[in-house]
């Protein structure tokens, strides 16, 4: 994802076992307003209207909860709409949603989720353990639904304990589980029908008033169990560009554009009406190369000479305009507990050159490098890596592929193309959603018994210093053989009229949650 696409996508809890959830994270946004802004937020306001402008494309609109979001645009309707058991926190990983609580078993095999109360749907009838049940059954049987409930067997494996709460057995001990499960659980209806998407109440803090091609009005939930939001309404409108959203913002047609980029931040930095809003590690864009067998990429050697082609520093520069951090090739940089004694990877062109004579490659070949205009900077990624890469006497041909097709054709098989991932926040959720052999959004097709070995060691282990260092050795085997090039990681950045405020600092899924934005 997101968020972002995936249920994740984009990237909690009450609970007395919060050790077993090792891997925190504080929301670390910084605001930066012109002279002109004012300072401070104050007392919240009820009331308005905020319309905010996504991204998205007209041919990857999807209404489904449970479904692909290429959209940013569909993901932050669906967010306000449908609650997920858990989100993540200001102060941790994971805090509650539409579950209370949670509480594992002694074996880490076994978890029991406990719905908040008076949760109810906004056709007024209240959420029961059966919704929620058939819910995440109707996702496990998604084509991800492995890599979205981790551990679940099968649809089975998830029943109700009375009305108000739920179990989740796994097939082995996961002390991550709420982790990696917070952003695929939206919660709808039992027996809601397929063809009734678009009219399914949700559990969120807007209800939908109407939505029409990727745009969309929503408004104030005054039921909701969590509390009541202080907008009246939201409008969300889709747009196929960052800068197209940064001009309408600049023109005074929206009030936020969000995820709207770097190009955009340096021309908002001028003016005196603006806020710019700088999330950290907010989205991974790495380098996706195919390990399985039978693509140019399968040996290891040459997936580390790509990673010895890449100039970092210039691509955070030229990329990100400086909105952004080098990254080791590792996913997860937000994480607290990052490995900072590995080795930062640096451009050896030499080497590179070696490992790819030792390998065999073939340097006759010109290689498509697949990519999509999806976020900002990610074309112009792919772009400023094949020019490095001919330094190395590699031709790359970077091709721009349409959204919906590359989702459809290349995402997940392809042999080297661009992905982006928001909520950047936790090295264990990449490894379960994208790097496991059983993930089943695994991008490369990469199967190595030495990684899925201290995944499972990382996940089943509470104790803090046994797990730093599984959790090492597993960034370590990521960074050495892995099938990701992770070259940096992009700031989110948010454009927002001055009369915006309480705006989330929060990366990633986190940016959605927009129940306590406010105008003055």
């Amino acid at each position: 994802m997101n968020f972002n696409r995936r249920q994740v996508l984009w990237a909690g809890g009450a609970i007395g076992t919060a050790a077993l959830l090792a891997a925190c994270s504080s929301g670390s946004g910084t605001t930066q307003a012109g002279p002109g802004a004012p300072a401070g937020d104050g007392k919240p306001k009820p009331g308005g209207t905020l319309r905010i402008g996504a991204l998205g494309r007209a041919g990857a609109i999807t209404r489904d909860p449970h479904g692909v979001q290429a959209n940013e645009s569909d993901y932050l309707v669906l967010a306000l709409v449908f609650d997920p058991l858990v989100i993540p926190g200001a102060t941790s990983t994971t805090a509650p949603r539409l579950a209370a609580s949670w509480q594992p078993s002694a074996d880490l095999k076994t978890w029991r989720f406990t719905l908040a109360q008076g949760a109810t749907f906004h056709d007024g009838t209240p959420v029961t353990a059966d919704d929620v049940v058939w819910s995440l059954r109707r996702l496990r049987n998604t084509p991800s639904g492995a890599s979205r409930l981790p551990g679940v067997k099968s649809a089975d494996s998830i029943t109700a304990d009375g009305t108000g709460a739920v179990v989740i057995v796994t097939e082995y001990a996961n002390a991550e589980f709420p982790l990696l499960a917070r952003f695929s659980t939206f919660v709808m209806k039992k027996d809601t029908p397929d063809d009734a998407l678009d009219k399914a109440p949700g559990t969120g803090p807007f209800t939908l008033d109407w939505y029409r091609g990727g745009n969309a009005r929503l408004v104030k939930n005054d039921k909701w169990y969590g509390g009541s939001a202080h907008l009246d309404a939201i409008e969300v409108t889709m747009f196929e560009t960052p800068q197209a959203m940064a001009n309408a913002l600049l023109a005074g047609q929206i009030d936020v554009a969000s995820n709207a980029g770097a190009v955009a931040a340096r021309t908002a930095e001028a003016r005196k009406d603006v806020q710019v809003l700088r999330r950290p590690n907010d989205m991974a864009m790495p380098i996706v190369m195919r390990t399985a067998p039978g693509s140019p990429f399968a040996d290891p050697r040459v997936r580390e000479a790509m990673r010895l082609v890449a100039d970092r520093d210039a691509m955070v520069k030229q990329v990100l305009s400086g909105y952004g951090t080098v990254a080791n090739d590792i996913m997860g940089t937000g994480d607290p507990h990052l490995a900072k004694d590995i080795p930062q990877r640096r451009r050896d062109l030499t080497r590179a050159r070696q490992l790819l004579t030792e390998a065999g490659f073939d340097l006759s070949r010109t290689y498509d490098l697949v990519t999509t205009e999806d976020i900002s900077g990610l074309a112009e990624s792919a772009t400023l890596f094949a020019n490095q890469a001919r330094e190395a006497g590699v031709k790359i041909q970077v091709v721009k592929q349409e959204s919906g097709a590359f989702w459809d054709k290349t995402w997940k098989t392809g042999d080297f193309y661009t992905t982006y991932w928001g909520t950047n926040d936790s090295v264990v959720f990449f490894a379960s959603k994208t790097m496991a052999s059983e993930a089943g959004q695994n991008e490369a097709g990469w199967a190595d018994p030495g990684f899925d070995a201290a995944y499972r060691k990382v996940i089943a282990t509470v104790d803090e210093k046994e797990r730093a260092t599984a959790l090492k050795e597993l960034q370590q085997i990521q960074h050495e053989r892995s099938g990701y090039l992770l070259w940096g990681t992009a700031d989110g950045i948010d454009l927002a009229a001055a009369k915006v405020k309480g705006l989330p600092e929060l990366a990633g899924y986190g940016r959605v949650q927009l129940e306590n934005v406010w105008l003055s």
